[in-house]
């Protein structure tokens, strides 16, 4: 199969993405379980200058991001990380922001979701980029225990550099962990809380 280079058949990615996980619960493709959420902006939401709290931003892209996940995972999900955000543009009070999650790649229980957060102008019919995101999420039952997550089948061109992509980040992630730990043993007892 050729990833990148065209659009493979359903079919086709179900059965090389599930390759080895017999248990794991069936596929899905990336636009089965895409989300997305409208917010305006109201005074309470805004700081002094009339901008949108980034911490507000910040639930708003957790929430849309835990119903992708959620509707991937058909279970609960938990937040795990949101590693990396990025304010490209302030939202102001009265703006209609658009919120739109996928499923980037499914790993074992946990799974990468995308976010990317607009502001649509309704006059001008056109949207701006405000803010993108990546968070992890990980599936769990009611006790809190890990369940596995089906598989995701990327099948556009921009869906599958975004799968490969997720890899990579997931391995950066895997490596400052280590170097956090890493660092926090070598910590003297009184820098330690």
């Amino acid at each position: 199969m050729m990833l990148g280079c065209g659009t493979p058949s359903a079919d086709a990615n179900r059965s090389y993405y599930n390759k080895g996980m017999p248990d794991r619960p069936p596929s899905s493709p990336v636009n089965a379980s895409q989300s997305e959420r409208s917010e305006i902006i109201f005074p309470a939401d805004a700081n002094a200058l009339g901008n949108l709290f980034g911490g507000r931003l910040m639930q708003f892209i957790d929430l849309v991001g835990a119903t992708a996940a959620s509707r991937h995972a058909r279970a609960f999900t938990v937040t795990a990380s949101m590693d990396h955000l990025d304010f490209v543009a302030p939202v102001h009070v009265g703006d209609l922001l658009i919120l739109k999650a996928s499923v980037n790649r499914a790993f074992r229980t946990s799974m990468e979701i995308g976010v990317k957060a607009m502001v649509e102008d309704v006059r001008a019919q056109t949207l701006r980029h405000v803010s993108s995101a990546y968070l992890t999420y990980v599936a769990v039952d009611l006790a809190g225990n890990r369940l596995e997550v089906p598989e995701v089948i990327p099948e556009t061109d921009h869906q599958i550099r975004r799968y490969e992509a997720a890899l990579r980040r997931r391995q950066l992630r895997s490596e400052e962990m280590a170097r956090k730990k890493e660092h926090h043993s070598n910590l003297p007892p009184e820098w330690l809380l």
